[in-house]
């Protein structure tokens, strides 16, 4: 094996194991012991973070921050995810923000100059738009750490005017319309909910509380796990074509919209009736394009909060 093949492979071997001993690897290479010392010599000064442990039991172990193999890309294949990264720049926000910064600048260094200059001019030709939002979103990496390591998380939370203090175990965390969102157990309502990331305003791991067995539920199914008992009110309202896309791009689960030919919806689905007063800001300011048919609750809330606003502009 030439000693260029032996470097790579010894990279992939000292990743995949994590702790090793130079005897251990000098049998897998068929090598001695000296050839594998310079090996990991090199390795390290090509930047994989080894540490060496000596005793009886030491060893050579691989730091928390693994260096990968090499990855060939094709030029098509690299410009794709230098894209896919360069959209992630709309949200002021992001779990592994300065990972995303370092990534993207890793790929567009290392790209051959003709390469470089053809991203350039695609970087005003093509884009992501996400809306900026400027509220804080401070603890998405814990809470996704908290949904893989399922961990419980005390959580202080502002809501319509209150604060709350609740235990938690994050589902995952998702971005939509320039908010960041995390579905998590609330073991205050035991049962699942939908929180804002910018609302909590604290956030710490509570050791106090169990974490219960949700290794399967994620963020594809959380919501089939939502107790059946909750309070539920059908909901019909008939749409515009514009009343009909801004639904479509609003953040509740997947609206079940009925779309006509000239682009006009009818929305008929089951909605918890805590939602209610949501619902009846957002059909508010679709104005004419959208006409609530029931339940009844929600037309009634939207009079009401029409009379309100109407009473505030009187002279």
């Amino acid at each position: 094996m030439s000693k260029s093949k032996r470097l790579m492979e010894l990279m992939m071997t000292v990743n995949r194991m994590r702790k090793f001993t130079v005897r251990e690897l000098a049998d897998q290479f068929q090598v001695s012991s000296r050839t594998i010392l310079r090996d990991l010599q090199e390795l390290s000064e090509l930047g994989v973070p080894l540490y060496s442990e000596v005793g009886p039991h030491g060893g050579y172990q691989v730091l928390k921050e693994r260096i990968l193999p090499p990855i060939a890309f094709g030029e098509d294949e690299a410009v794709a995810m230098f894209f896919a990264s360069h959209a992630l720049r709309h949200y002021l926000f992001l779990p592994f923000e300065t990972e995303a910064s370092k990534a993207l600048n890793k790929f567009y260094y290392y790209m051959p100059g003709d390469v470089r200059d053809r991203i350039d001019q695609m970087k005003n030709r093509v884009d992501f738009f996400t809306p900026t939002r400027q509220l804080q979103h401070a603890h998405l990496a814990v809470l996704l750490e908290a949904a893989i390591q399922q961990k419980v998380l005390r959580i202080d939370y502002g809501s319509r005017g209150s604060k709350s203090s609740r235990s938690i175990q994050p589902v995952g965390i998702y971005a939509s319309n320039g908010f960041w969102y995390c579905p998590a157990y609330c073991f205050l309502r035991e049962d699942f909910r939908l929180f804002r990331c910018d609302r909590m305003m604290e956030v710490e791991d509570d050791p106090a509380v169990v974490p219960l067995e949700h290794g399967h539920i994620h963020l594809g199914n959380w919501q089939d796990f939502i107790r059946a008992e909750r309070p539920e009110m059908r909901m019909v309202v008939e749409l515009t074509s514009e009343g009909a896309q801004r639904c479509e791009a609003e953040v509740w689960p997947a609206p079940r919209l009925e779309l006509g030919e000239d682009g006009s919806g009818r929305l008929d689905q089951l909605v918890p009736r805590s939602e209610l007063p949501f619902f009846a800001k957002f059909f508010l300011g679709l104005g004419e394009d959208a006409r609530v048919v029931e339940p009844p609750e929600l037309v009634e809330l939207i009079r009401r909060t029409l009379s309100e606003l109407a009473a505030r502009y009187e002279a």
